[in-house]
């Protein structure tokens, strides 16, 4: 374990060199943010998958996990790392959430995923939702609730700040709102 005087985002991202993943308490930003871990930030920059621990959690039986699934680079490396988590889970839940003119695209999406997780022994099942009203990372944190799951699992996707408070991001909102552990990758 190496210690430094300085930013903690910046040593983290540092550190992070000879690490398979990295461990990090989830909290809320603060005024003087530099002087925080700023998880997002960091997983933007790691080369590595974040495990992302909200307040309070102690334990992680990783039994049931939700995958937050979008046809990106970033989900794929997700499910590539969550692999470990994902083999020793007892139920594995493949979620998509798209338009209504790509439910039939984001069904055969998901059924794909599933196959590759199910030749790597992994019991899962799949779903996919039309958006609604409900913010994306609202949905994926009921669906976690409702399954059961300590663990959400999705690709970890920056925009700019601007961005993020014109459209919203679902990385951003999953860290800021989920009580569960999340395993995002980039």
């Amino acid at each position: 374990m190496a210690l430094a005087i300085g930013f903690p985002t910046e040593f983290l991202v540092e550190q992070s060199r000879a690490a398979d993943l990295v461990v990090v308490r989830r909290s809320q930003l603060r005024a003087k943010s530099t002087h925080y871990l700023d998880a997002a930030g960091a997983m933007l920059r790691l080369g590595r998958p974040i495990l992302a621990v909200p307040d309070g959690v102690t334990t992680l039986s990783g039994d049931r996990i939700v995958v937050g699934w979008k046809d990106a680079r970033e989900a794929r490396l997700a499910v590539r790392d969550a692999l470990p988590f994902l083999t020793r889970a007892s139920q594995v839940t493949i979620a998509e959430i798209c338009t209504s003119s790509e439910q039939d695209s984001a069904r055969d999406r998901v059924r794909d995923v599933a196959r590759y997780l199910q030749r790597h022994g992994v019991n899962c099942q799949h779903e996919v939702r039309v958006h609604t009203a409900e913010p994306d990372a609202g949905y994926l944190v009921r669906l976690a609730a409702d399954v059961g799951a300590d663990l959400v699992v999705t690709g970890g996707y920056g925009h700019s700040r601007l961005g993020e408070w014109i459209f919203g991001g679902m990385t951003q909102s999953l860290l800021q709102q989920a009580p569960t552990c999340l395993l995002m990758s980039h």
